[in-house]
């Protein structure tokens, strides 16, 4: 491995460390449906998120409220912090494609249409309101640098 590339490692495995999320892999529901789960908690405080997934009626809900439970968790173990204090939000979430299965659906006159069985990842962080706000703050502030 190359040196430059050796130091970026190294600085995205330190960044790592400073970071709280789950990540579901292969999750077997369509990412259409997964992100409209998704965007029911984007921003919402962890326990705001777990009470509309616990009686969200929709299927990819119970694999979120798995997943983000996961993420509270990594959260109390990296930080050393609980996460009732009621300061822990959910600050990022995103849903990827994954391994779509094909197979064959009968069809008339001896055709056969093709069924795609989709997945997706699922990626979800969490943090504190005080490090979203401080991160936004600085985005805004090379923004205004950039337009000047």
């Amino acid at each position: 491995m190359g040196s430059r590339k050796k130091i970026k490692a190294d600085k995205r495995k330190e960044d790592k460390k400073n970071q709280f999320f789950a990540v579901l892999r292969n999750c077997p529901t369509s990412p259409r449906k997964m992100r409209t789960v998704v965007d029911l908690i984007r921003g919402k405080e962890v326990y705001t998120a777990l009470n509309i997934l616990k009686f969200n009626a929709k299927h990819p809900s119970n694999k979120l409220e798995t997943l983000l439970t996961s993420a509270i968790h990594n959260y109390e173990a990296k930080s050393g912090q609980r996460a009732d204090a009621g300061n822990l939000y959910v600050t990022n979430v995103f849903v990827d494609g994954a391994i779509t299965l094909k197979r064959m659906l009968p069809a008339p006159q001896g055709r056969a249409y093709r069924m795609r069985k989709r997945s997706n990842h699922v990626t979800l962080y969490v943090g504190t309101m005080e490090e979203n706000q401080q991160e936004e703050l600085q985005e805004e502030g090379t923004q205004e640098e950039t337009v000047k």
